[in-house]
């Protein structure tokens, strides 16, 4: 079983869940644990594998939409949150610029760290969940060997 640093794994998260899906990716070497980034809009100066998207040793990072934390979780916050807000806020996910609004929504009714803290737990525990399915071991700080 491979080993990443949660740290690594979930700013690589947040890297592809930056973007559309497949715009931004990142891939998780699965006999080193090394995450290897990549993106269709800007040249990033990292060398990668020639094989990284053709080769079972790499495991994808999955977008958030894949794992519901997009719209759907925006949602869920809602229905418990603001379920009087549910339909106005399914209606700022029909358009560009969703979350924009619909973070000046939150904080209008005074429930952006509200959001911030249910978001921020449910990445946790889903991307938890997606490493244990996939074989991946978690590595949390101070986890690491000292060096002497």
């Amino acid at each position: 079983m491979v080993a990443v640093k949660y740290d690594d794994l979930l700013l690589a998260f947040d890297f592809v869940g930056s973007t559309p899906p497949t715009e931004n990716n990142a891939y998780i070497c699965l006999d080193s644990g090394e995450i290897f980034w990549t993106s269709e809009l800007n040249s990033l100066e990292e060398e990668v594998p020639d094989d990284l998207e053709t080769s079972n040793r790499y495991l994808a990072v999955p977008h958030k939409n894949d794992l519901n934390l997009g719209r759907n979780l925006a949602l869920r916050f809602v229905m418990q949150a603001l379920p009087e807000r549910r339909e106005q806020v399914a209606e700022i996910f029909r358009r560009k610029g969703a979350y924009a609004r619909f973070k000046q929504l939150l904080a209008s009714e005074g429930v952006l760290e509200k959001w911030y803290e249910f978001e921020s737990q449910s990445v946790d525990t889903v991307l938890r969940e997606w490493c244990t399915q996939n074989g991946i071991q978690i590595r949390e700080k101070g986890d690491e060997p000292t060096v002497r």
